[in-house]
C-alpha cells in the first residue's frame, strides 16, 4: 500500500512538472517564429521568386551568338511580348510549306516517309529569319519525296510539349516517324544538303566535264574524290565520311579530265582527294591515308575559311568544329582590311588545323557587338583574344596586333603557357551600401576573404527576377549590417568573371564559407525570402552569429535613443536576442 502511495505521489509530481514545461516549451516554438517573422515587417514586401516557373535566366558559357537575349530566354528562344509589338510579316512564299496542327500531324508522319518540321513562333526573330530560307528548301526538295512542315507552338502548345521544344526555332528531321533534331546551319543551301546526305547515298558521281562546270559554278564548297573505281572501299570510305560532313558536298570520279578540272593531276596515284574552297586558300590537296578518320580530319581542318568572318550563319561551323581552340581579332570594319592580312599570315596560315582564326565585326550590333561583351572588349579595336571551347577560358594578348605578337601569343595559347583573362568593371571607389558591389578585380578581398562567410548574387541588369529579388536582398542585408562576419554582396555576371564565380543563369546565389574559401562554393538552394535566406545562413555560417530583434520606431513616440543612433541602425534594438 505505502509503495502504491509513493508511485501515485511521484506521478502526480510527474505530471505536474510536465504540465509547467510542455507550455514553456511551446511558448518557445512560438516566440521563435515571432522572432523571425519581424525580419519581414520593414517596408516592402519581399518577393518568393523561387515559386516562379522559370526561375534563372540562362546564359550561355560558350560565347554567344547573341550575349543580351531577353531576359527570361534559354537557348535562342525569345519572349518578346507580341501584344506590344506586333509583328508583321513579310510576303514570302511558303506555298510548299505545309501547316500542321494536332489534327493532321499523325496523318503527316503516316504519309511521308521523310520530312522536317519546324516549331516556330510568329514574333520570334530567328523564325523571322528562317522564313524565307526555309520556304526554299521546301521548294527544292519537294522534288525529293521530302516534305517540310511548320508548327506554330504558340498555338500547339500539346505538340511543343511532345517534342520537347524549349527554344524557337526547333527543327526535327522525321524518317518512319522517329524525330532528330537537325543541326546544321540555318539557311536554303545547308538544309537541301543536309537533307539529301540523310536520305541519300551521301555522294554523287560526276562522269563529264559539263557536270563537273555546272558544279564548279554553283558550289561555294565542294569535296571530289579520284578513285580507282566509284563502287567499292575507296567509294565507302568517301561516302561514310560524307555522312559525319553535314556542310560539305562530296563528289567521286574516274574520269581523268574531270580530276584536271578539279586540280587533280590526271597521272596522281589514286585515290587522291581535293577540297576547293571560294576563299584565299582555294585549293587543298589531301596526302594522308584514304580512309573515313582521316578524310574527316582533313576536310574538317581545311573547310573553313583561313579567317572566318563571324556571323549568325558561320557560327555553328565554328562552334560544331572539332577544332575547339579559337583565336579573335575584335575591330571595326573600317579598320578590319589592315588587321585581317595580318591575322590570317601569322595564326591563320601558321597554326591552320590547330586553331580556328575568326574576325568578330564590333560595330556590327547583330552579331559582333554580343560576342564583343562577351569577351569583354570595347572600342574600335584591334584587339586579339583567345577562346579554349574545352574550358571556356578566355585569355587576352597585350601589345600591338603585329605578326610577331600574334605568332608569339598562338604558340603561347596552343602551349597552355597562357593565364586566363576574366573581365572586370572598375573596382568601385566607395563600398560602404549594405549590399557589397564585388567586380573581377576585387573579388578575392571580398568573397575570398578567409575570415568571412559571404553570400554572393550574380545578376544581369535585364533580369526580370534579378530585380524582382533586389528589394528582398537589400532588406537581408540591412538586418545583418551589424554582424562583422557576415558579407552579402552581389556581382554583374555580364561585366565581371572569376573562376570561383560559375553561373548557369541569373539570378545565381552561392555561398562561400569561411575558411573554407578554396573548396567550391555552396549552390543556395533555398526560398529567396529574407527569412529563408537567414535560416541558410544561420545553418551553414561558418562564423555562428547572433542577431538582436529590430523593434521599429513609431513616428509619434519617441524613444530614449538618439536621433543619431536611430538614423544608423533604422531601427532601435532590442536587449532580447534572438531565441
Amino acid at each position: 500500500m505505502t509503495s502504491f502511495r509513493c508511485f501515485l505521489v511521484l506521478s502526480l509530481v510527474s505530471f505536474l512538472l510536465l504540465s509547467t514545461v510542455l507550455p514553456s516549451i511551446s511558448t518557445n516554438d512560438e516566440q521563435d517564429d515571432e522572432d523571425l517573422r519581424f525580419l519581414e515587417e520593414t517596408e516592402g514586401k519581399s518577393v518568393d521568386i523561387a515559386s516562379l516557373p522559370h526561375l534563372s535566366d540562362s546564359d550561355d558559357d560558350q560565347f554567344p551568338e547573341d550575349d543580351e537575349e531577353d531576359e527570361d530566354s534559354g537557348s535562342e528562344q525569345e519572349t518578346d511580348d507580341p501584344l506590344s509589338d506586333p509583328y508583321k510579316a513579310p510576303q514570302i512564299d511558303e506555298k510548299d510549306v505545309v501547316v500542321l496542327t494536332q489534327g493532321n500531324f499523325s496523318d503527316f508522319i503516316k504519309n511521308n516517309k521523310f520530312g522536317m518540321v519546324e516549331f516556330y513562333a510568329p514574333w520570334c526573330g530567328h523564325c523571322q529569319s528562317l522564313a524565307p530560307e526555309y520556304a526554299a528548301a521546301a521548294t527544292e526538295m519537294k522534288g525529293e519525296g521530302v516534305v517540310l512542315a511548320k508548327v506554330d507552338a504558340t498555338q500547339e502548345d500539346e505538340l511543343a510539349e511532345e517534342y520537347d521544344v524549349e527554344g524557337l526555332p526547333t527543327i526535327y528531321f522525321l524518317v518512319d516517324g522517329k524525330h532528330t533534331l537537325y543541326p546544321a546551319a540555318r539557311n536554303k543551301d545547308a538544309i537541301v544538303t543536309w537533307i539529301k546526305k540523310q536520305i541519300g547515298p551521301g555522294i554523287y558521281n560526276v562522269t563529264t566535264l559539263d557536270d563537273a562546270e555546272r558544279i564548279l559554278t554553283s558550289e561555294s564548297e565542294v569535296a571530289l574524290g579520284y578513285l580507282n573505281s566509284l563502287v567499292g572501299p575507296e567509294s565507302d570510305e568517301l561516302a561514310a565520311t560524307s555522312k559525319l560532313l553535314d556542310d560539305i558536298k562530296f563528289y567521286q570520279t574516274m574520269n581523268p579530265d574531270v580530276a584536271k578540272l578539279f586540280h587533280i593531276d590526271p597521272e596522281v596515284k589514286r585515290p587522291a582527294l581535293v577540297l576547293l574552297k571560294k576563299d584565299a586558300e582555294k585549293i587543298c590537296h589531301f596526302d594522308g591515308l584514304f580512309v573515313k578518320t582521316a578524310i574527316s580530319e582533313f576536310v574538317t581542318s581545311n573547310k573553313l575559311p583561313l579567317v572566318t568572318i563571324f556571323s549568325r550563319e558561320s557560327a555553328p561551323s565554328i562552334f560544331e568544329s572539332s577544332i575547339k581552340m579559337h583565336l579573335l581579332l575584335f575591330a571595326t570594319l573600317n579598320i578590319s582590311e589592315k588587321y585581317i592580312p595580318v591575322l590570317q599570315e601569322a595564326a591563320a596560315k601558321l597554326f591552320k588545323g590547330k586553331l580556328i582564326s575568326i574576325y568578330v565585326q564590333v560595330d556590327n550590333e547583330e552579331s559582333g557587338k554580343p560576342v564583343a561583351n562577351f569577351f569583354g572588349v570595347s572600342g574600335n579595336g584591334p584587339t586579339i583574344r583567345a577562346y579554349s571551347g574545352d574550358d571556356a577560358k578566355k585569355f587576352a594578348m597585350n601589345g600591338d596586333v603585329t605578326f610577331n605578337n600574334i605568332k608569339a601569343f598562338a604558340e603561347d595559347f596552343l602551349a597552355g603557357r597562357l593565364k586566363p583573362f576574366y573581365k572586370s568593371d572598375p573596382i568601385p571607389e566607395t563600398n560602404n551600401e549594405d549590399v557589397k558591389e564585388v567586380v573581377g578585380d576585387n573579388f578575392d578581398e571580398i568573397v575570398l576573404d578567409e575570415s568571412k562567410d559571404v553570400l554572393l548574387e550574380i545578376y544581369a541588369p535585364w533580369c526580370g527576377h534579378c530585380r524582382s529579388l533586389e528589394p528582398t536582398y537589400n532588406k537581408l542585408a540591412q538586418h545583418l549590417r551589424g554582424i562583422n562576419s557576415l558579407v552579402i554582396a552581389k556581382m554583374d555576371g555580364t561585366t565581371n568573371e572569376h573562376p570561383k564565380a560559375k553561373s548557369a543563369g541569373f539570378p545565381t546565389m552561392l555561398f562561400f564559407p569561411a575558411g573554407k574559401k578554396s573548396s567550391d562554393p555552396m549552390k543556395v538552394n533555398t526560398g529567396r525570402t529574407v527569412v529563408d535566406f537567414y535560416k541558410f545562413l544561420k545553418e551553414h555560417a561558418t562564423i555562428p552569429f547572433k542577431l538582436k530583434k529590430a523593434v521599429l520606431v513609431p513616428k509619434d513616440k519617441p524613444t530614449k535613443t538618439s536621433d543619431s543612433k536611430v538614423r544608423e541602425n533604422s531601427s532601435s534594438v532590442s536587449s532580447k536576442e534572438e531565441l
